[in-house]
């Protein structure tokens, strides 16, 4: 084997690795937001029953703070994360990955870890709040710096190896929202089982934790994170995991091979972000719209829709989990997978970025489900069946979609350009997050 071939990913090591990275980044995010139910009921006002006491059905005039629960989630979620999706553009070149990485996974397994513990600390609504939403911002924000260092490490590799945290990411929601169904099947009036359920988000980053330890024991990882860097330019961590690389291999012969590795560029030369906007900015505006739309009405809108066919049974109380985050979930992680198979349209193809921008239908769409509560506009589409098919295809083109745009996006540059682009494809796509976060509450007012 020569340094030009490169080492192949034995049993899919690498790509396993990435998913589960990619599984950490959302699946805190995704905890949150599909215990919302939660987090609603102990928002009750102090004069109803106490949340433990009462059944999903005692809460029927709701409060500001509950009614409200959802954009104000949104927004606390997606400003942090483009905030700080932005810092690391900066600050990724005075950082070492390895800190920016496994710092913010501890940092987001210890907000869950507390949050565990406050599910048995009896507070009133409005610090409850508080302390909610401030755990939100904790989470996207770290969430933030460790998904914009991941999408920027995946851009070293080749194209595919974006893929597995796109479709991990879309795991995150499904797992989610399988833990919550489970949570009420089993009793979700009881504490403790929401206990369990946010100690499951931490076993879960713990194995992120563990995943991302093990990657740079991988010579496919290490060959393409060396590729395209002189060993005096590296930053101090891949220098020390070069130097490691050198010294264990010496005996079989592999030095040759290191030295092979030939800088095509000037190491003095830094990538300009303005130049690399240029070339995939279709790329980049394409994301940051679809996910406008995607968080403008997901959850804001889509978790407020009632059922007509679970009116005085348990399919009530399973609607929201099933038919909005497990069936959203599932079809998202179904596009984002499909990119595994094929990639149409192609990177310069014309019609992806009108396949993006088509999905602005779906606003009109939900908002016209039977949301509730409404004052201005009519439903139209009253019956279940519409809004589990619409969202379908609402989903399954935001996976696949997006996916495509944050794949295109680094191989649209240079070699020694992927790992900026990957981090204009993550600021771009958190962009989209914030804007979606904040035409939310207009779509919610319309209604």
């Amino acid at each position: 084997m020569t340094a030009r071939d490169g080492p192949q990913d034995r049993y899919k090591a690498v790509w396993l690795i990435f998913f589960i990275l990619g599984l950490g980044t959302l699946l805190p995010w995704n905890f949150f937001m599909t215990a919302r139910e939660y987090f609603i009921s102990r928002l009750a006002d102090p004069e109803m029953s106490r949340f433990w006491n009462q059944t999903s059905e005692a809460a029927v005039s709701p409060s500001y703070l509950q009614s409200m629960f959802d954009n104000f989630m949104t927004l606390c979620a997606m400003v942090p994360l483009l905030i700080f999706t932005c810092l690391n553009s900066f600050i990724h070149q005075r950082i070492p990955q390895q800190i920016r990485i496994l710092g913010s996974l501890v940092a987001i397994g210890l907000v869950f870890l507390v949050t565990a513990i406050m599910v048995k600390v009896a507070m009133e609504p409005l610090p409850f709040f508080v302390f909610t939403m401030i755990s939100i911002v904790f989470i996207n924000s770290f969430g933030a710096i460790l998904q914009s260092s991941l999408f920027g490490l995946a851009g070293l590799l080749p194209a595919s190896y974006t893929a597995p945290i796109m479709s991990g990411q879309g795991l995150a929601g499904t797992f989610a929202a399988l833990a919550m169904i489970f949570s009420i099947a089993i009793g979700a009036q009881q504490p403790e089982s929401f206990i369990g359920y946010f100690t499951t988000a931490c076993v879960a980053i713990v194995l992120a934790i563990f995943s991302y330890i093990l990657l740079p024991r991988m010579d496919f990882f290490r060959y393409y994170s060396m590729k395209d860097k002189t060993e005096y330019r590296v930053y101090n961590a891949e220098l020390e995991t070069k130097r490691d690389l050198i010294k264990k291999d010496e005996p079989n012969g592999m030095e040759q091979n290191n030295s092979k590795i030939i800088p095509i560029h000037n190491p003095e030369e830094k990538p300009s972000v303005v130049a690399i906007f240029k070339k995939l900015w279709v790329m980049a505006v394409s994301v940051c719209f679809v996910f406008t739309v995607t968080i403008g009405v997901f959850p804001s809108i889509t978790a407020k829709v009632s059922t007509v066919l679970g009116e005085g049974n348990r399919w009530g109380l399973y609607f929201i989990p099933v038919s909005c985050f497990l069936l959203f979930n599932v079809f998202d992680w179904t596009g984002r997978s499909l990119t595994a198979l094929f990639t149409w349209p192609g990177k310069d193809s014309c019609l992806l970025p009108v396949m993006v921008a088509l999905r602005v239908i779906f606003i009109p769409l939900f908002m016209l489900c039977n949301v509730q509560p409404r004052d201005y506009l009519p439903v139209v589409f009253s019956h279940d069946a519409w809004y589990i098919i619409f969202m379908i295809f609402f989903s399954i083109s935001n996976g696949y979609l997006a996916s495509l745009c944050m794949c295109f996006g680094p191989k649209k540059v240079l070699a020694h350009e992927a790992e900026t682009a990957g981090a204009v494809m993550a600021f771009f796509l958190s962009l989209g997050l914030a804007l979606g976060a904040a035409v939310s509450f207009l779509f919610r007012i319309l209604i």
